[in-house]
């Protein structure tokens, strides 16, 4: 697909897979609008660190997604959406359960109305692996897994999808939904747990953490952010879920000394239960079975875990979170 001259808007473009596709897609020579929470002026967030020359074709606007005034003066003219804008942050939801519901969901819903009044070529919508909770047979999960509210944001991100999906058997609107597995690399969270033990063993010799337990399988960006590309470039993509993960599983644990070995340094780790999530709500693994994705729309991850670490550490060593 060509995406010379389209006009594209990004949703959360200031956060960490928006700013790296916004980037991306003007690459591929999109028109690039940028949807960011806020003043545009003062929260334009990580698309500040995409070079100047880079970002000739990217008109930034600020707002909130619980405006559905503001969305749709954002959507017209849009030919494509990519709707990453939400809180994304698990901790965040406990103590914001409402705003996090509210912008999830009613953000998800003013996104989907905006783009339907529009007629988008296609909106791709962003779910997450969090709605599955653990794996019922502790095997990597399909997309034909039951889903399960584990926290405030996880049913945020439930309600989201829930509406992108009713907008597509009810409406027509053409949308394809990408379920992420832990992406991470440069402009990730700084409060995630790769850059938390980063930051710590580059000023300490002991990291302190919650439980190690818990397995995810973690995604460099730069194949997540093609992930989202192919969605909106492949038409058998409209109403499915997909899957986007790394084959590799970890544990919080081992993942924390493959950090210390890309750094060089020897560590210790120590546990704080004050860092331990509540039991019941606790997701202790987390695994993406990526045949779909295969099948579908032949995406592959292809940056390894050690190589994407080795990058994830660099950025961050050099004052990556410094000027957000």
């Amino acid at each position: 697909m060509d995406w010379q001259g389209r006009t594209v808007l990004v949703t959360g473009a200031g956060g960490f897979i928006g700013s790296h596709l916004c980037e991306r897609l003007m690459g591929m020579g999109a028109r690039v609008r940028a949807m960011v929470h806020g003043d545009a002026q003062y929260h334009s967030g990580y698309l500040r660190q995409i070079p100047p020359d880079a970002a000739v074709d990217l008109d930034v606007m600020g707002g909130d997604l619980r405006d559905a005034v503001f969305v749709r003066e954002a959507m017209a003219g849009a030919d494509t959406v990519f709707h990453l804008g939400a809180v994304t942050s698990v901790a965040y939801s406990y103590t914001h359960p409402e705003e996090t519901i509210a912008t999830n969901v009613t953000g998800t819903l003013n996104v989907c109305m905006a783009a339907r009044e529009a007629k988008v070529r296609r909106m791709v919508h962003t779910s997450s692996a969090g709605v599955y909770g653990d794996a019922e047979d502790g095997k990597p999960i399909r997309e034909t897994h039951p889903i399960r509210g584990c926290n405030p944001y996880t049913a945020g991100k439930i309600g989201g999808d829930f509406v992108a999906q009713t907008y597509y058997l009810s409406y027509d609107l053409p949308v394809a939904t990408v379920r992420p597995f832990n992406a991470y690399g440069p402009r990730m969270g700084r409060y995630l747990i790769i850059p938390t033990i980063i930051m710590q063993a580059l000023e300490r010799d002991e990291v302190k953490l919650g439980n190690l337990s818990p397995t995810r399988n973690y995604t460099y960006v730069d194949d997540m952010v093609m992930a989202f590309v192919r969605m909106a470039e492949e038409d058998k993509a409209v109403g499915e879920v997909v899957h986007f993960g790394s084959p590799t599983a970890i544990s919080m644990g081992d993942l924390a000394h493959r950090i210390f070995a890309t750094m060089g340094r020897t560590i210790r780790i120590v546990q704080d239960e004050a860092l331990f999530r509540p039991e019941k709500s606790e997701i202790y693994q987390v695994i993406a079975d990526c045949t779909k994705a295969r099948n579908l729309l032949q995406w592959e991850p292809t940056v390894s875990l050690d190589e994407g670490l080795k990058r994830s550490v660099a950025w961050i060593a050099e004052g990556g979170y410094d000027d957000v």
